[in-house]
């Protein structure tokens, strides 16, 4: 039997794209779990260039969706929700079906999607809603420091003296501090990433997303991510959308709810809009590139074998339309 695969990703986050709806019957979670650590290998050790996870659509268990995404990290484990992922499964769900507008399932929650506007000339982007958004600490996995149920712009000494951080589950948790540029491209956040997902640390034990974020200016951010599961990442969505929550919410001098926020990252660019609703729950739109590099096969028990020489590819043509437009954006690396 033969695995078709497509290589995605939104924003430089990259993954395979697996429809379930492929085999006669659906992978194992055990498959599915040994087919991403296999295929996600950097350094020439996976499939072509790696990638940071696999995206598995599948039918969806509730009616009036359109489709299901689960989220395999590199490492095998599951993540609750993927925003740039959520984008690349929305393309190709509403590419299979006509449609526009409609609902994916995710873990926690049904989510809305939308085709928005081209970001340029074969660039197609997606417009995701992200949420639900939870500051407690049990959501949130954390064992917060003297009984604390939330952090919010709040010192933790055990991972430095100086940053404030913000806990918030969207619904993946994320560990978010502001930093100035010398920060942000400097090795703390790799210090801390690293100990903060080592199984090892008694705040969040089974580990955290963490990023610094900059303020660039009135509506633009920049977000830097170590995102669990993975790693320095190009970027993450979620991570990208909770900063611009805590961004709308610590810095209401300069923005507010509804307002088009720039966030700029190592992979290229999103913009989010933060909304709280009438029943002061907060959710956000994160609208960016759904890009397709290539379309993938090999033998389905070779590559859970880890055996993937056998694999044959052919190219979409949208990657370097991405890496133009990109070259466009003025971006802080």
């Amino acid at each position: 039997m033969v695995v078709k695969m497509i290589k995605v990703h939104g924003s430089g986050n990259d993954f395979y794209l697996l429809d379930q709806t492929q085999f006669p019957e659906p992978l194992s979670d055990t498959e599915l779990k040994q087919l991403a650590v296999n295929v996600c290998k950097r350094d020439g050790a996976g499939l072509y260039d790696g990638a940071d996870g696999v995206l598995v659509v599948d039918r969806s268990e509730h009616p009036q969706v359109l489709g299901r995404m689960r989220v395999i990290n590199a490492d095998g484990t599951e993540a609750s929700m993927c925003g740039n992922g959520l984008r690349t499964v929305a393309r190709y769900l509403g590419t299979q079906n006509s449609r526009d507008a409609f609902q994916v399932q995710t873990m926690y929650a049904d989510l809305k999607v939308q085709a928005v506007a081209d970001f340029a000339n074969h660039v197609p982007a997606f417009s995701v809603e992200i949420s639900p958004v939870s500051f407690d600490a049990q959501t949130l996995g954390m064992h917060a420091n003297h009984n604390a149920s939330t952090i919010i712009n709040e010192k933790i000494p055990a991972l430095s003296p100086d940053l404030k951080f913000s806990a918030v589950a969207v619904p993946n948790p994320h560990l978010i501090a502001f930093v100035d540029h010398a920060t942000l491209v400097g090795p703390e956040l790799g210090r801390i990433g690293k100990w903060m997902n080592d199984g090892q640390n008694e705040i969040f034990p089974d580990g955290v997303n963490v990023s610094f974020v900059e303020v660039l200016g009135a509506n633009s951010i920049f977000v830097r991510t170590f995102e669990r599961g993975v790693g320095f990442t190009n970027a993450c969505g979620t991570a990208m959308s909770a900063s611009s929550l805590m961004y709308v919410l610590l810095h209401q001098d300069s923005t507010d709810f509804n307002t088009e926020i720039h966030v700029t990252n190592p992979g290229g660019m999103v913009k989010t809009v933060v909304h709280q609703g009438a029943d002061e729950e907060y959710w956000m739109e994160l609208i960016g590139n759904a890009t397709f590099v290539r379309i993938v096969t090999l033998p389905l028990q070779a590559a859970l074998a880890g055996e993937l020489a056998g694999a044959s590819a052919t190219d979409t043509g949208e990657q370097p339309a991405y890496e133009h437009f990109v070259a466009g954006l003025t971006t802080q690396k």
